[in-house]
């Protein structure tokens, strides 16, 4: 701006350098102006690919979360259909036993047995149910040879289903085992010991073996 205002040989000189820069500027861009467009092309794909990065990140993230609250159960809610979902968190809970697993089930059958295949070997399984159980000795016989081991017994002073891993964590399931996923139903996980040992002296496994 100085330059077309002052009246000096050097202010003419630098008009005449800042025209010379406009020209040169403009003959680069339009000798290079497929260039320019790729590189514009090139950085908005750059643009997308962050912006699906960051979206993948999230859902990563959210997975991840998923996983963290199966690990650390606390309720589960499952709805009409949800056969895999169930079966695959049951499979979880009979996994993480490593020592004993005390199932209270009024209507188990040979599908609570396949379940109890994917159990920790010499972990011991009491099955505490009722005479409306369709489970024969046959069944406990044949499952014994092959995994052992089931200890059942027949009571019929529990209305709800629950599964007790190693004494010391207990699931109340809203659902009997051969049913998951057929219907709505929650697990919920309860931690107050005093719930847990209440339920255990009245299961007292240990006596009626």
């Amino acid at each position: 701006m100085l330059s077309s205002v002052l009246r000096t040989k050097d202010a003419a000189r630098v008009s005449v350098n800042i025209m010379n820069a406009f020209v040169s500027m403009r003959k680069l861009i339009n000798e290079n102006k497929d260039i320019f467009k790729r590189i514009i092309t090139i950085e908005n794909k750059t643009d997308y690919i962050q912006s699906t990065l960051i979206k993948h990140d999230i859902k990563i993230e959210e997975l991840f979360d998923k996983f963290d609250r199966k690990e650390d159960l606390k309720s589960k809610l499952f709805y009409n259909g949800e056969i895999y979902d169930a079966y695959s968190l049951l499979i979880d809970i009979i996994k993480s036993a490593t020592k004993e697993i005390i199932i209270i089930d009024n209507y188990v059958d040979k599908k609570t047995l396949d379940v109890l295949t994917k159990k920790n070997i010499n972990v011991i399984v009491y099955i505490i149910t009722s005479k409306k159980s369709n489970i024969t000795k046959l069944d406990i016989e044949k499952f014994n040879n092959q995994y052992p081991k089931i200890k059942i017994r027949y009571t019929n002073i529990f209305h709800d289903r629950f599964i007790i891993v190693d004494k010391n964590k207990l699931y109340h399931v809203g659902a009997s085992l051969k049913d998951l996923g057929k219907k709505v139903f929650g697990i919920n996980k309860i931690e107050d010991k005093i719930i847990i040992n209440n339920l255990l002296l009245n299961i007292n496994v240990k006596d009626k073996e």
